[in-house]
């Protein structure tokens, strides 16, 4: 689909306050889609909305201060959305976080957060916009998981372990919607140019500075790739290849070098 079939579109973008999302954000409104930014951060949300009403004057951005963990939260964004009169034609599942360290040292409330936000509401807002997508039968989701979807990570044991269903969940999905005109895609970025290791609390490693790339560009592959359809793609070709060997490696092992990847300075 070229940019200007998506002229007009509404695009729901969740953690739209940072990184990532605030670059899904910029690329979908050069593309002409009107937003609706989601994140808990309203100050930033409204930073954005300004910048892009003010370069892209034809669109419409809509900000909502939203803690997508609290009780029923996408639930309530859905009825919000649909009261406005408002359809979901992209819907960017961007939200999440990860944390570093050992499982047993990782605090429950904070552990259970990331769970909640990186597992549970992709599924549920997943759920609530896909019905309506395949009821006028167009729409797009992307999924943004995590090049540590494909192996065990020490360290980040739990959140390499909320991409992997993202990824298994996006990529199945996308076969049930075959026969429709929706599609849904997983975008597995590798170590990005974002808040992620601040906000995890890790300094980087000599890996994670060697690989890591700008986040606009994870953004563009990402876009492109929904545009077409795809299943699941992973930016960055030596990030694509280190997933791919992965595969050859026992598990055992690869738990081992990823330690390693995610300790080393």
């Amino acid at each position: 689909m070229s940019a200007e079939n998506l002229k007009g579109r509404y695009a729901l973008v969740t953690g739209a306050s940072s990184g990532l999302g605030v670059d899904f954000a910029r690329e979908l409104a050069s593309r002409g889609c009107n937003l609706i930014l989601v994140a808990r951060r309203e100050d930033r949300l409204q930073s954005l909305q300004q910048e892009l009403t003010a370069q892209y004057d034809e669109i419409e951005v809509t900000v909502t201060p939203l803690d997508l963990t609290a009780s029923e939260a996408p639930q309530r964004l859905y009825d919000q959305i649909l009261k406005a009169g408002k359809s979901v034609d992209i819907l960017v599942n961007n939200a999440g976080f990860g944390v570093f360290g050992t499982h047993n040292d990782i605090p429950w409330e904070k552990e259970k957060n990331m769970l909640l936000l990186d597992i549970v509401v992709v599924a549920h807002l997943t759920k609530l916009f896909l019905k309506d997508m395949l009821d006028r039968n167009f729409g797009y989701i992307l999924q943004v998981s995590s090049i540590g979807a494909y192996q065990p990570s020490p360290t980040y044991a739990s959140y390499s372990a909320t991409k992997s269903f993202v990824l298994s969940f996006g990529e199945a999905l996308n076969y049930e919607l075959r026969n429709t005109n929706v599609s849904c895609t997983v975008v597995s970025p590798g170590v990005t140019q974002t808040e992620f290791l601040e906000v995890a609390g890790q300094e980087p490693t000599l890996y994670q500075r060697t690989l890591m790339m700008k986040s606009p560009d994870v953004v563009r592959i990402g876009i492109k790739s929904m545009l077409k359809r795809k299943s699941s793609v992973i930016p960055g070709r030596l990030n694509a290849l280190l997933a791919w060997s992965n595969r050859f490696v026992p598990r055992r092992l690869s738990a081992a070098l990823t330690y390693r990847f995610m300790t080393l300075q």
